[in-house]
């Protein structure tokens, strides 16, 4: 999970913060030198906290957090001059991660400069822009930060929404480097924008920058504009879980400890659709600030604490120990460790300042009570935003959000009191919350422990994989578009595709079956309906990884096939015979007990849904009308090879003639008696391919296999 907010980030958090303009600043602190809290009033709704961490992320927070007695030299001038000023507004300047809060109060106008780029930093300015107060003084080749100066902003960078046509084509075309290099550094996109715009556009992250043509500047123009016209005109944001668990246990979390567990399953969070992101991981949360507090609100809420024990820890035992590369389960298990620790600190705090603060506690309660008692809860929650000390009232949960004083003696830490329990309840609450806490990572540190061995096995076992010539098999989020259908390599590299039931029969005849691809189908009711691709394919990787096993193909997808032709029907004959076998052993012939089967193939024109008067088509079905192309007893027989594509292990179904002239190491596939699933074990335990990936491989039966290989390397 990135931790720096990016320009299109910051755009989306301006717009929130603009709905908090008319806000009173109340008081500023710096819990952690690295991190400026400022608390914001709205009259008649709770007070926010913004949150600074420097050159990382600005976001609102309604957390209980723990604040340090006495302010640093920062956090008091910003309270000197800041305090009870008005947030007039709130704006980026230009597409750079530099957020600007214009404060008016009876002495005149003042900024604060929110830079999130480098190690970042907070600037307090005056009424003509001079820094009254950086929060680190700095000196760069064109500019000087400290105080007493003019306050001058970086060199202004490219701004997207500003840019038209002929801009881009001039940025494009003074590149020297790839697409995605050019989006994220020069376009001021950023890595994970860029690729978003590449995906959406359809293009390679590696093409290189001014080699793009007409067509595919005009697809990268569109995509960028849908972009930035989501970020203007949406709202919300969006969050993605590493797995269907992760989903589940966010969806099921309903107070914010649950969130607080379940976090650790975020993955990534946007403004915007990432398309490239498995869209089936996907959750929607109300604003950006509200995906920030659920990501990192626990980490900084816990500020304070980690700047005391970092002060326990002499300098020279500063250096902390790099922990053993663990997989995702053991970094899910460390962020939960970390989580529980940092929660239970929070909540032992909150519980001793309520013990500490037992009188103002008490008088609290005692008042509000008295105040229930002789009116209503409705009458009172009216009331409460002029009391100093009460922030908020849940008639629901009968509960309250308080302050405790702070070193002056005004509203500091914020804590959550149940109004039915006395002040040693509410206290002890905040401890039984703390304990629970410290079990949980107690229960945490012994799964993380067991993990951890596991995970020394898996090592050993990968090196005797890697001896054996056997893949790591792994989980990916996000497949290959042809991998949603039954696909196979043909000769010269071209794919096929067919579809796996009627609804995906539907989908690759109206999406995947262009003007220039031919229509195969077997001579069979129910077989899928199938499209040879002119364009795309596999082709050999030329300059495969040194991580590739000895004997294992690499190989990459290309869309740039039948380089000079126009159209399916002038490949090879030989190229349809194949497509055709291809076909026939994914019908229901490869059950039905004979060697061999029918199969044919049509123009797309010929394709149709429209039938005769009277007549109706099912799901999936289709009439073919004119001329067919026969190709008559195409043997019932497939072959499997072993493929690395792009980067990922996979099998690579075909024909045995083009699976044995591409593949070292594959296994010839025909009608027998073993069932698919044991086949796509023996295979799987084998090779290292993922179990799932080769049953869809395999044909609809039962298989024998004939091994040149890959299962005995």
């Amino acid at each position: 999970m990135r931790e720096q907010s990016s320009s299109f980030d910051i755009a989306r958090i301006v717009r929130e913060l603009s709905e908090v303009v008319g806000a009173r600043a109340r008081k500023a602190y710096q819990p952690h030198y690295e991190q400026v809290v400022l608390r914001l009033n709205r009259k008649g709704l709770p007070s926010t906290d913004l949150v600074i961490v420097g050159g990382r992320r600005v976001y609102t927070s309604g957390r209980d957090r723990p604040m340090p007695s006495k302010p640093s030299q920062f956090a008091m001038v910003l309270r000197k001059h800041l305090n009870n000023s008005r947030l007039v507004a709130v704006e980026q300047y230009g597409f750079d991660r530099i957020i600007k809060l214009t404060f008016e109060h009876g002495g005149g106008r003042l900024s604060l400069i929110i830079e999130l780029f480098r190690d970042g930093n907070v600037l307090l300015l005056d009424n003509e822009g001079v820094i009254i107060q950086p929060l680190t003084h700095a000196k760069y080749a064109s500019r000087s930060l400290k105080r007493g100066v003019s306050y001058t902003p970086p060199p202004e960078t490219v701004d997207p929404r500003q840019m038209d046509r002929a801009e881009l084509d001039e940025l494009l075309d003074g590149s020297e480097h790839d697409l995605i290099r050019t989006l994220a550094a020069r376009a001021n996109f950023g890595r994970i924008y860029g690729s978003a715009a590449c995906s959406i556009a359809g293009l390679e992250e590696k093409a290189a920058a001014s080699s793009l043509d007409s067509g595919q500047r005009d697809a990268l123009e569109q995509a960028i504009k849908s972009m930035l016209a989501e970020l203007s005109d949406g709202a919300g944001a969006m969050m993605w879980m590493v797995d269907s668990e992760a989903v589940a246990s966010w969806n099921g979390a309903d107070n914010e400890a649950d969130r607080d567990s379940a976090s650790v399953g975020i993955s990534e969070i946007a403004p915007i659709d990432l398309s490239y992101m498995d869209a089936g991981m996907m959750v929607d949360i109300g604003t950006l600030s509200l995906a920030y507090d659920a990501v990192f609100g626990s980490h900084d809420a816990a500020a304070f604490i980690r700047r005391e024990e970092e002060r326990l820890v002499d300098s020279g035992d500063a250096e902390v120990e790099q922990q053993a590369k663990l997989d995702r389960r053991a970094a899910q298990q460390t962020a939960a460790i970390d989580r529980f620790h940092e929660r239970a600190a929070i909540t032992q705090e909150l519980g001793k300042a309520i013990q500490d603060n037992w009188g103002h506690v008490e008088s609290i309660l005692s008042q509000f009570n008295a105040a229930i008692e002789s009116g209503s809860w409705q009458d009172v929650a009216e009331k409460i935003f002029d009391v100093q000390w009460i922030d908020s009232a849940d008639p629901a949960r009968r509960t309250i959000v308080a302050f405790l004083p702070d070193e002056d003696d005004e509203p500091g830490a914020s804590i959550t009191l149940e109004i039915s329990k006395t002040v040693h309840q509410n206290a002890q609450r905040y401890f039984e919350e703390a304990r629970v806490q410290k079990n949980k990572a107690r229960g945490a540190q012994a799964a993380l422990a067991g993990t951890e061995e596991a995970l020394e096995k898996a090592e050993k076992r990968a090196a005797k994989d890697a001896a054996a010539g056997r893949l790591q098999a792994r989980k990916r989020s996000k497949r290959f578009w042809f991998e949603k259908h039954r696909w196979a390599m043909l000769s010269g590299g071209h794919l096929i595709i067919g579809g796996r039931d009627a609804r995906g029969n539907d989908i690759v005849v109206r999406k995947h079956l262009t003007s220039n691809d031919l229509y195969v189908h077997a001579d069979l009711h129910g077989a899928p309906s199938c499209s040879l691709k002119l364009k795309d394919g596999l082709s050999h990787d030329q300059n495969p990884s040194e991580a590739v096993p000895e004997g294992v193909t690499s190989m990459q997808i290309v869309q740039n096939l039948g380089e000079g032709l126009e159209d399916a029907r002038e490949l090879a004959e030989s190229l349809h015979s194949e497509a055709a076998q291809i076909a026939v052993c994914w019908s229901r012939a490869w059950g039905g007990g004979g060697a061999a089967a029918t199969a044919f193939h049509a123009r797309p024109s010929q394709v149709s849904k429209t039938t005769e008067t009277g007549e109706s088509l099912a799901r999936g079905s289709f009439v073919v009308r004119g001329q067919r192309n026969w190709h008559r007893d195409r043997p019932l027989e497939l072959a499997i090879g072993m493929a690395v594509v792009n980067g990922t292990p996979m099998p690579v179904s075909g024909t045995p003639a083009t699976i044995s002239e591409n593949f070292e190491r594959w296994v010839r596939v025909s009608p027998g008696r073993e069932k698919k699933e044991s086949v796509a074990n023996r295979i799987s335990k084998a090779t290292g391919l993922a179990h799932d990936d080769l049953l869809s491989c395999l044909p609809p039966g039962n298989c024998a296999i004939e091994d040149h290989g890959l299962i005995q390397s």
